[in-house]
């Protein structure tokens, strides 16, 4: 009777997976079929909390949106999107679905999260989760100049016209209540870097790498109160991977044997750590705004150091083409060297990974975010 009671005074998921542990130690049947009541309860009263996942970034969580505009930075052909439902390409860079799209599955809504720009979709789809975000695309306005696609604010701007729509479709009072309660997506920044900062001399002749970090930063943080502004409540803002990793940066690695370039993955590194202190400062300074910074760097890094335990056979090189450079265009189905097995490979193309790496990752972050935002 004490631990039925311990459970049902259970406020959060470490408290129930707690209680569950003692349950199974102390061999208690009957009450192990209470548990997952309780918890199916749970985590239905969570999903109810987070009535759609909005994202906006780059091509880590582009869902299509660069299908409509003028740019070469494109995915919405053969073989991406092979490992996709219908084998559909649908603009994601991937073989198949990417972290928003489990992320949204695991609080109970769509599998799939739709681009903004996709004309098959209305504002009766968007409801429940849309994505904002341009493959390519940064927090600098310079970045999104490099391929011309969608630049960072235009994607907020995309956003209040998509709250108007909302309004319009379940009325003001409804839509504000969606917006408070919605759980939003931020993934960017290392286009700034490798697209930008490290390829063309601009930024570079204005900025030190730390003194562009803290420019970054600023950027991040006058989104995320913009976003405020607009009602958001709920954000996880996620980190850099280990860039100097992607196969395109080892390809063009000669000097160190084709190997991870560690002064890129530092970079990383230390940028993570400012937005971590930003994240610290804003949920201090925001009244009931709750930001959680996704850190995918530490199971991104073990992946690629140890691919086999993860059930993978190679991590320098992409499955797509030759795996070294290509990308977009050039990862197209007429290349005879793609891999036939996505699941073998970290990589999908030369600078985006797997849908397996995706779900490993996204599995790894998901609790925490069932946790935080439920």
């Amino acid at each position: 009777m004490l631990v039925f009671i311990t459970i049902l005074l259970a406020c959060n998921l470490q408290e129930l997976l707690k209680v569950t542990r003692m349950a199974k130690e102390r061999y208690i049947p009957g009450l192990l079929v209470t548990i997952l009541v309780l918890k199916l309860v749970y985590y239905v009263g969570a999903r109810a909390k987070v009535p759609a996942v909005i994202v906006f970034g780059d091509s880590s969580v582009d869902a299509g949106n660069n299908n409509l505009i003028s740019t070469v930075l494109k995915s919405n052909f053969r073989p991406y999107g092979r490992d996709f439902e219908g084998g559909r390409p649908t603009g994601r860079f991937s073989n198949g679905r990417i972290p928003p799209d489990f992320i949204s599955e695991a609080f109970g809504l769509k599998p799939a999260i739709p681009a903004y720009l996709d004309p098959m979709y209305n504002i009766s789809d968007f409801a429940t989760g849309v994505c904002f975000a341009s493959a390519g695309t940064g927090y600098d306005n310079a970045t999104s100049n490099v391929l011309n696609v969608i630049p960072f604010w235009k994607e907020l701007e995309n956003y209040k016209e998509y709250q108007n729509r909302m309004r319009a479709y379940v009325g003001k009072k409804k839509a504000n209540l969606i917006f408070r309660r919605t759980l939003y997506l931020m993934s960017l920044g290392t286009n700034d870097f490798l697209e930008n900062y490290y390829t063309f001399p601009g930024r570079r002749s204005q900025f030190t790498v730390k003194q562009y970090q803290d420019f970054l930063v600023g950027l991040a943080e006058n989104f995320i109160r913009e976003l405020y502004a607009l009602g958001a409540r709920k954000l996880s803002l996620t980190g850099l991977p280990p860039m100097g990793c992607l196969p395109l940066e080892r390809a063009t690695n000669f000097m160190h044997q084709f190997d991870c370039v560690e002064d890129y993955n530092k970079v990383a590194l230390e940028f993570n750590g400012k937005l971590n202190s930003l994240v610290t400062k804003l949920n201090k300074d925001l009244p009931r705004m709750k930001i959680f910074l996704a850190n995918p760097y530490e199971i991104f890094n073990k992946i690629i150091r140890e691919p086999s335990s993860f059930g993978f056979e190679v991590a320098g090189m992409a499955c797509c083409a030759t795996g070294t450079f290509e990308m977009s265009y050039l990862c197209n189905e007429r290349n005879p060297f793609t891999c036939p097995d996505a699941t073998k490979y970290v990589f999908w193309d030369a600078f985006h990974p797997t849908e397996k790496t995706n779900k490993i990752i996204s599995d790894l972050i998901i609790p925490q975010l069932l946790a935080t935002f439920a």
